[in-house]
């Protein structure tokens, strides 16, 4: 059975949410998982859920790492993190699978640091799942790594190709590349020196992506640094809240409105569904010799047990196998 350690001290409603996400994961999916963090607070979280999966224990953790602390100095200084013991339990092979929805810096640190990277593997990236019109693309790197070489934004590709075939069932991903126009002229020298290698690569290489193809459904993959990345991953959020917002404050302005929000209530459904980022429940870290999802903070509680889906499906489909395969047959 699947092993999977859940850092339950991390995101900004753990413990509670993450307990909750998790006694549902085990339930539904028939994982096994350790939660990991002040047994106090877990066994007195486990009292609301009678009676209990089977399937579910508790390790102990005495620190944590706290969402505004440094990456590098917390996991260094704080040892007996959630974070750190979680990582720890996977690289002791006492887990098969690592989740945490708090620092991303740190979780980034612990288990490259913890678990190195696969073979061959440069930089890991954070690959975040957006849906599109047809699907879903995977961008890769959303935060890992803000200063790459184009050495490294090959990898990437291979690596979130790998990802979208084996999980989310793409038989010939399209790759792209983001940058500010399609010529292959356009951009830093990085990102033009990228573009020769994955022309020059076996990946199904569409050429450049702009902004806007992150939701066209043209591409499968797009590939960009993590500085670009998580900015890109921020004000997608940011724009997603903020119409919310500002529809049910117009669908909300009369009654006629009213009654017409009513009578598309399962259109709006539907989208809510397509658009809600629990539904993909986290952002694999690919590259480290290791599963590790990542969750965002504000992690519900179906995000968090679809997140340890993501991750029992990763165990189950061998992709860090795959990943390797795949970048030893680019890089003989």
């Amino acid at each position: 059975m699947i092993r999977v350690a859940v850092d339950a001290m991390g995101g900004d409603h753990a413990p509670r949410v993450v307990v909750e996400g998790v006694v549902q994961a085990v339930r539904q999916y028939g994982v096994e998982v350790i939660l990991v963090g002040d047994q106090s607070q877990l066994y007195q979280e486990l009292k609301r859920f009678t009676p209990l999966p089977n399937g579910l224990t508790i390790h102990h953790a005495s620190e944590v790492i706290g969402m505004d602390e440094s990456p590098a100095a917390s996991v260094r200084k704080k040892k007996d993190s959630s974070i750190n013991v979680a990582a720890q339990l996977v690289k002791e092979e006492k887990a098969d699978a690592f989740f945490s929805a708090g620092n991303t810096g740190a979780v980034v640190c612990a288990t490259t640091l913890l678990w190195r990277q696969l073979q061959k593997v440069e930089r890991p990236g954070i690959a975040v799942v957006f849906p599109n019109r047809q699907g879903v693309t995977i961008l890769i790197d959303a935060g890992a790594n803000i200063d790459p070489k184009p050495q490294h934004l090959l990898q990437y590709a291979i690596m979130g190709s790998t990802y979208s075939k084996y999980i989310l069932g793409v038989e010939n991903p399209r790759v792209g590349l983001l940058n500010v126009g399609e010529e292959e002229s356009k951009g830093p020298e990085f990102i033009q020196e990228t573009h020769q290698l994955l022309q020059q690569s076996s990946l199904t290489f569409l050429g450049n992506a702009e902004g806007r193809d992150v939701f066209s459904g043209k591409y499968d993959v797009i590939v960009c640094d993590g500085f670009v990345g998580n900015v890109a991953l921020k004000a997608v959020e940011s724009v997603a809240l903020t119409l919310t917002d500002f529809l049910k404050g117009e669908l909300a302005r009369n009654w006629i409105t009213r009654l017409g929000a009513l009578m598309a209530r399962s259109a709006f459904s539907a989208l809510k569904r397509k658009m809600d980022y629990a539904e993909y429940g986290g952002a694999p870290l690919l590259g480290v010799n290791g599963i590790c999802i990542i969750g965002h903070g504000s992690s519900s509680v179906k995000a968090i047990k679809n997140a340890i889906r993501v991750a029992s499906e990763f165990v189950d489909h061998q992709v860090n196998q795959h990943i390797i395969e795949s970048i030893e047959g680019m890089n003989p």
